[in-house]
């Protein structure tokens, strides 16, 4: 009896030994005589359970983890019986209480087969933006409400009639895949998991703003991203849904991968457009708005890989399914990252509206060390540090904005009741210290100074006037800044002194 064995070959899983358990599978259903299929998918984004290991019998899927090689040899033998048995996959609480869009194929097959993903209904959403006019599908997409899922929240059906309305022979699509938050890591799993995804999406913008090249600016850390998507993008190409001639028309759209300078910078849009011309990535002056005036001066889409990836959905199943998820202005799924001390890591995908309470106690299991949570930040490291007076507040940029808070990129970091909350404050302004382009006195100075004033506090030095510094200081820098990297800092650095004072003394 021959099996399929599914062993995810993403970062986080390898990371966690998928390799070797692959390797073990192999060598030990050779020594038992099993005839084993062994696929590397993407990884389903349940990262507390990897090495998530599936094996497929008699068209049915089974699912065990976390396996270590250890167990390989009792999991061929017992299978269903063996004690990491989950079931199937789709069944376990954590994935069906989620609402997968965009993330619908992550981890069902090999990434990189171009078959699975047209047997997926891969590249519906392109065959049909190429019998639309333009003007339709920049429509569908901002019926759809699909706002840029990178950090601005910006309606993407704007943003891309602004392209398409603003003359040029030459227009550029740029996906901003410098994933650079602490705590994220949703487009390196899609790019890992579903690259045809990124490319159709991407595709689509092209044909929708009458952009003929392309561009993926790739986060330097992410050297299996760059293989897959390297190989992705030659496959495409090969079977014609990239290059000249899109599958058999007269549209053209050509892609090009590059690799980030490793600067967090670099994901402000202008600065990365900076970084693509060839120069150190320094934050531009707006306006012109890189709509306008973007990648060599010409009009350019900037969107990042998970708005990108949810357009080829919007233009399969239609505006008004996708708009049909979501609470108020904030449409769609929200793809959210659990990451700090969480029982329960992974990335997890639901409508806007979901209270973050229920996210975190439901899906992430409160935390690893089974202390409670004391405080939860959500938005990177320029996101607001939320105290249990706000968990229930809804996932929804309006209601996050109304606490002085963002959603950001997604990612949820949790910490429990043994963190310094001055010391998290210490770090935001570090970061931003570290990270800063330089371009512009307040970010560049002020996240200086602020690492000193808040060294000042931490020691009780004049604590009462420092704090009052601090926040003087964080004006400045709000009211100042070129970007929102200095412009966001002072948010980690209020709501923690603001919600957690009796840290600072």
């Amino acid at each position: 009896m021959s099996l399929r064995v599914f062993v995810p070959g993403d970062t986080t899983a390898v990371a966690l030994g998928a390799d070797k358990v692959a390797q073990a599978l192999e060598q030990e259903a050779a020594a038992k005589g099993l005839e084993i299929e062994l696929v590397r998918n993407g990884s389903r984004g349940a990262f507390w359970l990897e090495p998530m290991v599936e094996i497929e019998e008699q068209g049915e899927r089974f699912a065990y983890g976390p396996v270590t090689v250890a167990d390989v040899a009792s999991l061929l033998d017992k299978r269903q019986q063996h004690p990491l048995s989950l079931g199937a996959a789709e069944t376990l609480p954590w994935f069906s209480n989620q609402t997968r869009m965009t993330f619908a194929r992550a981890g069902l097959g090999d990434p990189l087969c171009l078959d699975h993903y047209l047997s997926l209904h891969g590249f519906d959403g392109l065959d049909r933006a190429l019998h639309l006019p333009p003007e339709d599908i920049v429509d569908e997409i901002t019926r759809s409400g699909l706002r840029g899922r990178g950090g601005a929240a910006f309606p993407t059906g704007i943003k891309w009639k602004t392209v398409l309305e603003t003359p040029a022979q030459q227009k550029y699509i740029v996906c901003n895949a410098d994933e650079g938050d602490s705590g994220t890591f949703a487009d390196r799993l899609l790019m890992e998991s579903d690259p045809y995804q990124l490319i159709e999406g991407m595709t689509i913008a092209a044909l929708a703003v009458g952009a003929t090249e392309g561009y993926i600016y790739l986060r330097s850390e992410y050297p299996k991203a760059w293989d897959v998507l390297h190989k992705a993008i030659a496959k495409a190409e090969a079977a014609g849904y990239l290059g000249e001639g899109i599958c058999d028309t007269d549209k053209s759209f050509h892609l090009h991968l590059r690799m980030g300078a490793g600067a967090y910078i670099c994901g402000e849009e202008t600065s990365l457009l900076e970084s693509l011309e060839g120069r150190r990535g320094m934050v531009r002056v707006k306006p012109p708005l890189p709509a306008i005036e973007g990648l060599f001066g010409k009009p350019t889409v900037v969107n990042n890989v998970l708005t990108l990836a949810a357009v080829s959905t919007v233009m399969a199943e239609g505006a008004e399914t996708y708009a049909s998820q979501g609470s108020g202005r904030s449409l769609g799924t929200l793809t959210v990252q659990l990451a700090g001390n969480i029982a329960r890591g992974g990335l997890v995908e639901v409508p806007y509206g979901l209270p973050l309470r229920q996210l975190v106690e439901e899906f992430g299991g409160g935390t690893h060390s089974g202390r409670p949570v004391r405080a939860i930040q959500v938005g990177g490291p320029l996101g607001a540090y939320l105290p249990e007076a706000q968990w229930d507040t809804a996932l929804d940029y309006e209601a996050f904005g109304a606490i002085s808070a963002m959603l950001g990129h997604g990612g949820v970091v949790v910490f429990d009741d043994t963190v310094d909350m001055a010391q998290q404050a210490r770090f935001a302004m570090e970061f931003c210290a570290v990270e800063s382009c330089g371009k512009c006195t307040p970010c560049r100075i002020g996240s200086v100074r602020g690492v000193e004033v808040i060294d000042k506090i931490i020691a009780r030095e004049s604590t009462e006037q420092q704090i009052t510094l601090l926040r003087e200081l964080g004006d400045t820098m709000e009211q100042g800044s070129l970007c929102a990297m200095g412009g966001l800092t002072p948010n980690p650095v209020r709501s923690a002194l603001d919600h957690f004072s009796e840290d600072f003394g």
